[in-house]
């Protein structure tokens, strides 16, 4: 995102940290920048959990989805595209990320029309699409 957005998107994430978000986002929480160069109004960012098997952090995995819903309902976007939150480097186990992300947005309450998962490569398409 920040490579391809360019340096707006980077900016406002640093203007964010020297102000409210000093220790940054909050697990579980979202909040929207610019979009730099990207071809979207906004990026909303959030902080996924890291998966732990001695402790079920599925609710702050759910709660990045909701926020997201919810930062999107403020700003007016009648899209939104999702990755696999936290199921790359924090090691949430892809089907279990998917039917955390699917069910959650599914449940949600929101003006939000369309919710596309865009995901790396077929492995998360299968786990994704599977859920839908």
């Amino acid at each position: 995102i920040h490579r391809r957005g360019g340096p707006a998107i980077l900016a406002d994430c640093r203007k964010l940290r020297a102000g409210h978000y000093g220790k940054g986002l909050p697990t579980g929480r979202a909040i929207a920048t610019t979009a730099g160069d990207l071809d979207a109004r906004w990026v909303i960012h959030t902080v996924g959990p890291r998966y732990a098997r001695e402790d079920d952090r599925s609710e702050l995995l759910a709660s990045c989805y909701r926020e997201s819903l919810r930062v999107a309902d403020e700003l007016g976007a009648r899209t939104v595209a999702f990755p696999a939150v936290s199921a790359g480097i924090y090691g949430w186990p892809m089907d279990d990320a998917a039917r955390i992300a699917v069910e959650t947005v599914r449940a949600a309450e929101t003006d939000v029309e369309e919710v596309r998962f865009v995901l790396f490569d077929e492995r998360a398409y299968d786990a994704f699409a599977g859920q839908l």
